[in-house]
């Protein structure tokens, strides 16, 4: 068999399974899966400290060029199809998990000399070769995967709708990383020739286009239906991947909502008091519009919980991109949002928040296949209501009216604005 025979048939056997498993997930859950991806770590370093083949454009080994590299691909894999949050679970798994097996290895060395048995002569230089490429072979695993992720994320932004190139492209880069760093220690610790160094890198870049390829196919066949999330920031992703704090917990101590980043109800209760009594001592007009995301159960139930909080996400985030500094947005119910605007007349609002519907429904149309549509009601303090309750009801009437109209509108005091066109 030759060499790139050999490698293909490798790139096969083991995307093919690990893709099997990751496919039954929703079946037998991840445990499989994981236990397999992390088996194979010992002997990727060992294969390529030892295993070596010529091919006309230099040295390789297949547990680089294959086995590790095939593992960084299944890991942006698993990322694609679940989240940060789910995927770090293996990435700290397999930092942790190899670093313990050099440690034990590393205790048993303290008793000396192993008992020579006949016909076996343990390697103990070997043992140690291994150790030091394991713990460096580790790290950079580690390094590898935030990275792939990130730079993911980020080309994503790029090109949002092309899966396989950007797969392809980040494979590309981190592989090329991976391979100056970990042939530097290779070299340093067992004197392995220069000429692997190229060798391995051309290898590694027909890994990325494979790899890349077979992910496409599997997507293809097996997970058409299923929607990639929208870009998310990368300090969010960087976050739940590092474990940088309980992001959760930060932004509830802070007032703020931990799905969506907007303030919290009860900060509402709170700052909604504050600007009325401030709007009144001013006797300037304080306007209060409550928006809902039409038919978000059935988004639910359609797509699933991890689609609806996108969805949810990125009404915040289109929010934000057409309201004022000063204004704020607080998340009030499940699927519900109030945004307050000081100095507002009443008419303002209801033009600003038709730019705030005809913002989601455009952004999202070309996001989401539900392409959700939110339904405003406004209300303007003091002339709809002398206080922050009866405001809330007076809006939430006229939200009401605007679902009762048939959704995706504005209403005010008017009745309802007449809508510009969505997209």
């Amino acid at each position: 068999m030759s060499g790139i025979t050999l490698l293909l048939a490798q790139a096969l056997i083991y995307f093919g399974v690990m893709a099997f498993l990751f496919r039954l997930r929703h079946v037998m859950g991840l445990g499989a899966f994981l236990c397999a991806l992390g088996v194979m770590h010992f002997l990727e370093t060992y294969l390529a400290a030892v295993f070596f083949i010529q091919l006309p454009f230099g040295l390789l080994s297949p547990g680089s060029t294959v086995l590790f590299s095939g593992k960084l691909a299944i890991i942006l894999l698993f990322y694609i199809r679940e989240d940060a949050e789910t995927v770090r679970q293996p990435i700290y798994g397999l930092l942790v998990g190899n670093f313990l097996m050099v440690a034990l290895v590393l205790t048993l060395r303290l008793y000396g000399s192993p008992v020579a048995l006949p016909g076996y002569n343990p390697d103990l230089v070997l043992i140690d070769q291994m150790g030091a490429l394991m713990i460096w072979g580790t790290t950079l695993l580690f390094i590898d995967s935030i990275a792939l992720i990130l730079l993911y994320e980020k080309l994503h932004r790029l090109m949002p709708r092309s899966t396989m190139l950007r797969a392809c492209l980040t494979l590309a880069v981190i592989l090329t990383f991976d391979q100056i760093c970990f042939f530097t220690g290779l070299h340093a610790v067992t004197g392995t020739p220069w000429d692997a160094l190229f060798g391995g890198w051309v290898a590694k870049m027909g890994a990325a286009v494979v790899y890349s390829a077979l992910m496409g196919l599997y997507l293809l066949l097996f997970e058409r239906s299923t929607q990639e999330l929208a870009p998310q920031p990368l300090a969010d992703i960087f976050y739940k991947l590092t474990y940088r704090h309980k992001y959760e917990d930060l932004l509830g101590k802070s007032g703020h909502d931990a799905l969506t980043g907007a303030l919290t109800r009860e900060r509402f209760d709170t700052v909604a008091p504050a600007l009325a009594t401030r709007a009144a001592a001013t006797r300037k007009p304080l306007s209060l519009a409550i928006l809902d995301v039409d038919h978000f159960k059935s988004i639910n139930d359609r797509y699933g919980h991890v689609t609806g909080d996108e969805v949810l996400r990125r009404v915040v985030e289109c929010l934000r991109s057409e309201i004022r500094s000063e204004d704020r947005i607080f998340r009030y119910g499940g699927e519900e949002f109030v945004i307050l605007c000081e100095n507002m007349p009443h008419n303002a609002a209801l033009a600003y928040a038709e730019r705030m519907r005809v913002a989601v429904h455009g952004t999202l149309s070309r996001e989401f296949a539900a392409a959700p549509t939110v339904s405003i009601g406004v209300a303007t303090y003091p002339d709809d209501a002398a206080s922050v309750r009866d405001l809330l009801i007076h809006a939430d009437a006229h939200l009401y009216e605007a679902k009762r109209l048939g959704r995706d509108r504005v209403v005010g005091n008017a009745g309802e604005l007449r809508k510009a066109p969505a997209g």
